[in-house]
């Protein structure tokens, strides 16, 4: 690795005629925000869309797509196996031909005791003071006041008088009678039982831990990794991840099939992950707050604070955070939001958090469009916010690296990032095999959008959930100043760059040959 001093905080002009020898082009997204909007317009905050049966068809992806959804997640709790084969290759089909950059997510169901299914319609009231049998046999049709629970073992432990909470209190059962595996219960707080709603149980005020038992990854769970990897999905999520060992064994299992491209993303969903936060996210590849699960076990007033934290700790560590979970909850029904629920997304964003992800507002919801839509504008106004306030600069950063190479990169994209801000340039450049260094600049959370271009599918679409990134897939060569040149033409002729333009630029391209001094450098160019 050699740092050039020479190259560092040059300005020069590009004056080459442009020579179409790159095939890559940015996507129709970014490509069409930019004509629109310029570098400054762009968004930052990724987007995350639930797919379901409100949005699986192809033309509903579309609309998703072209309205600024980066990651398509696919929640293995639901539909069948073949359903999600047809959702993956209706987003790649989108990918190829109609030029987005949508990667694929899949979310495993974990072990978590669920109501598997009421035999009723899509929701089932349980009024106040009705008796209940929730049972672990197996049948099909509609029993009354009957509901089926899909682990056998659920009502170990429990208890008469202990309370039975449906998805953090949609409604409330207590404990009568046991027979058997079986519990007989009364409804004390009425409410809307949902198919596969989740249970958890509660004893003097407190939460019992009713699955101690059971492994992070079920049978099922293993069996839809091995689907994700036979599908090219580009994320894992895992849920009710416990310690860092649910991420290695997985990460493990992962290399052992030649797929360690496929990055994989912890759940923050219960107390245990909560105590073992920090050794989660270095092991992982990223986080999601899963915030509706997460208030089943944390008291409701302390989810914003948790959020903030793991979303600073985040940041710290290099990591992408995802918060998730009933950011526009009330769009599932109406066409527009609480100004609550505003609020509140606009708050992650101003956490400088990497991506918000809908949940039922598009998998089931009447306006996935427009939940996405608002998830879009409110971003944009509060990103625009945070740069007219200078908040980036209130950014603290802590060492990461402990190698002498490693240290040197990572301050390097410091000082690069204050760079572009003291100069106010327009874009920056990064050059990366495997996203590091682009990974880097986003932490940073610069004013400018970070391109970055590389020659690997897999670093393009992981860098789809790190803040303020642009990923472009192109061909890159061991001569960098062919590799900067070809680039901004590239960008040149399609619209991107014009005559006045600046760019910084940085690489982490390791050089193989004697005659390439620009491994890892920053210089500033103006486009002629």
């Amino acid at each position: 690795m050699q740092l050039d001093l020479k190259e560092v905080a040059t300005a020069e002009t590009v004056k080459e005629e442009p020579k179409l020898s790159f095939s890559g082009r940015l996507d129709a997204v970014s490509e069409a925000d930019l004509r629109e909007k310029g570098f400054l317009g762009l968004r930052k905050t990724k987007l995350v869309c639930t797919v379901g049966p409100a949005c699986a068809q192809p033309e509903e992806l579309e609309v998703l797509a072209s309205r600024g959804m980066n990651v398509a997640r696919l929640n293995m709790c639901h539909n069948t196996r073949e359903w999600h084969r047809e959702v993956i290759r209706n987003v790649k089909s989108l990918n190829e031909e109609k030029g987005f950059n949508v990667a694929l997510m899949i979310d495993t169901e974990g072990s978590q005791i669920h109501v598997i299914d009421h035999g009723g319609s899509s929701s089932v009231k349980a009024e106040d003071g009705s008796a209940w049998l929730f049972t672990t046999e197996k049948y099909k049709g509609f029993r009354p006041l009957v509901v089926q629970v899909n682990y056998d073992g659920f009502s170990e432990g429990i208890v008469v008088g202990d309370e039975l909470v449906v998805e953090g209190g949609m409604a409330s059962f207590k404990v009568t009678e046991k027979i058997g595996k079986d519990l007989r219960c009364t409804c004390i707080d009425p409410g809307l039982l949902l198919p596969r709603a989740k249970l958890s149980v509660w004893r003097d005020g407190k939460l019992l831990d009713s699955n101690p038992g059971l492994p992070t990854l079920s049978t099922k769970d293993w069996a839809d990794i091995d689907f994700g990897i036979s599908e090219g999905v580009d994320f894992i999520a895992v849920s009710f991840v416990k310690d860092a060992n649910d991420i290695k064994q997985l990460k493990s299992y992962l290399a052992s099939k030649s797929s360690e491209s496929i990055r994989v993303l912890a759940k923050i969903e219960g107390l245990e992950s909560l105590q073992n936060i920090e050794d989660i996210i270095e092991a992982s590849d990223g986080i999601m707050v899963a915030r509706g699960d997460l208030g089943v076990q944390v008291p409701l007033e302390q989810i914003p604070t948790i959020q903030e934290e793991v979303t600073r700790l985040c940041r710290q560590l290099n990591k992408p955070v995802i918060v998730a979970s009933q950011l526009l909850e009330s769009m599932i029904e109406y066409p527009i939001p609480t100004r609550a629920e505003v609020a509140d997304l606009s708050e992650a964003v101003r956490q400088y958090t990497d991506a918000l992800m809908l949940s039922g507002e598009s998998a089931v919801g009447s306006y996935a469009e427009k939940a996405l839509s608002v998830l879009c504008m409110a971003s944009c106004r509060m990103e625009l916010w945070s740069r007219e306030e200078n908040r980036q600069s209130l950014l603290s950063q802590d060492q990461l690296a402990v190698s002498l190479p490693e240290r040197i990169a990572e301050q390097i994209c410091n000082c690069a990032v204050d760079m572009a801000n003291n100069l106010s340039v327009d874009a920056i450049f990064v050059y990366t095999k495997h996203g590091q260094m682009a990974s880097l600049l986003s932490r940073n959370r610069p004013d400018a959008p970070i391109f970055a271009f590389t020659d690997s599918s897999s670093t393009r679409k992981g860098l789809n959930l790190h803040w303020g990134v642009i990923p472009l897939e192109v061909p890159l060569s061991d001569d960098m100043e062919y590799n900067i040149v070809e680039t901004m033409n590239l960008m040149k002729v399609g619209g991107a760059l014009k005559s006045g333009d600046s760019v910084l630029v940085v690489s982490d391209i390791s050089p193989t040959s004697a005659m390439s001094v620009m491994s890892q450098s920053v210089l500033v160019r103006t486009i002629d």
